[in-house]
């Protein structure tokens, strides 16, 4: 067989040649290859997608087809999780291994490993605090969890998914994203006075034994890059323009930001609705700037405005990544027979990971 292809050649390639040869090694794959196009993907790749839709959304319908390559134009995280649920036959393709996630690479094993430890010498870990992962983790994390009888959660099913974990154990340790899981406690309840962000480069998180002892959550120090933009002022200056309109977070923009959103919760839940309110009507969205956009023109027939919540652009530079050009490398590599970027967990990691997952999928 051949050696594959080269991506040197299509890394100058013009954006109209690339659409051309995609189309070519698309149709040349056929029901072989499918491909997967999360929200927050750049128009000129997802207008190729076969499925849309948020990461553990895409990964469950991929698992439900008998393609044999499932091609994430996504993040890597997310096509691990692609890899973890799919049938033995299939093989998880990222078009670009740079495509990576600012947020899963703040909490990695060896710092939550060594979290883990030193809590383990203030109280009993193991019996006394559930470690829960946010799906947007490296997949070694969701084995931590899956061998530590934590879980995963998404930011659809946060809130469920906490009340499992305290049911069975008086603390939650929440990684990595502390924005959602300060909204999740809050919304559960539980005073700000009760959750203690922990800072994975100092010792014990900068926190006392005492702070340890009287935390019900235990906040990783991580956050989104792009929803981190968002501010309440932002939101204040669309309230003082427009008294009648209504404003839409993700649960990972900032504490504040979701306080004063009239709406709160995952892309799924901001896109429902906008799509299901009133004619005429106006929003301010804070989530990432694609699906925005993209959600804009979709509504617009209906006379709905909807507007993007920052001044400054905010997308997701990892996920941009993935273009025209990397695509059609990858296809093309695809129908030569040549297997490009695979994503593949080591057995062991994707057993305790896929654990996890369905624990969550079980209660969700």
């Amino acid at each position: 067989m051949s050696a594959p292809i080269s991506f040197d050649t299509f890394n100058t390639l013009s954006d109209a040649d690339c659409h051309t040869r995609i189309r070519a090694a698309r149709a040349a794959l056929g029901d072989r290859a499918v491909i997967l196009g999360h929200h927050y993907q750049r128009a000129d790749v997802y207008q190729y997608a076969d499925l849309t839709g948020d990461s553990l959304r895409l990964s469950r319908m991929a698992s439900q087809t008998d393609a044999e390559y499932l091609v994430f134009c996504g993040v890597h995280f997310m096509a691990e999780v692609a890899d973890i649920m799919s049938k033995p036959h299939q093989i998880a393709i990222l078009p670009d291994l740079a495509a990576g996630c600012s947020m899963a690479d703040m909490a990695n094993l060896a710092k939550v490993t060594r979290c883990w430890r030193e809590l383990s010498e203030v109280l009993n870990a193991e019996a006394l605090v559930t470690p829960v992962t946010y799906i947007n983790s490296a997949a070694d994390l969701k084995a931590f969890c899956g061998e530590h009888g934590g879980i995963v959660c998404t930011s659809s099913n946060a809130p469920k998914i906490a009340q499992w974990a305290f049911a069975r154990r008086e603390k939650i340790l929440f990684f990595p994203d502390q924005h959602l899981g300060r909204w999740t406690g809050h919304s559960m309840g539980i005073p700000l006075d009760e959750m203690f962000v922990w800072d994975p480069d100092l010792e014990y998180g900068g926190l006392t034994p005492e702070q340890i002892r009287k935390a019900k959550l235990l906040l990783w120090k991580g956050h989104c890059s792009v929803h981190q933009m968002f501010q309440p002022a932002h939101i204040a200056r669309f309230r003082q323009q427009y008294p009648d309109g209504r404003v839409a977070s993700h649960a990972e923009c900032a504490f504040d930001v979701c306080l004063a959103s009239d709406y709160v919760g995952s892309t799924e839940l901001i896109i429902d609705v906008v799509k299901k309110a009133a004619p005429n009507t106006r929003w301010l969205v804070g989530t990432e700037l694609n699906l925005v956009n993209r959600l804009a023109e979709e509504v617009k027939q209906e006379g709905k405005i909807v507007q993007f919540m920052s001044p400054t652009v905010c997308m997701c530079s990892t996920m941009q990544r993935i273009d025209p050009q990397h695509l059609a490398w990858a296809l093309e590599n695809l129908a030569e027979g040549h297997i490009v970027n695979r994503i593949h967990v080591p057995e062991h990691e994707a057993a305790l990971a896929k654990a996890s997952v369905e624990r969550m999928l079980a209660v969700s």
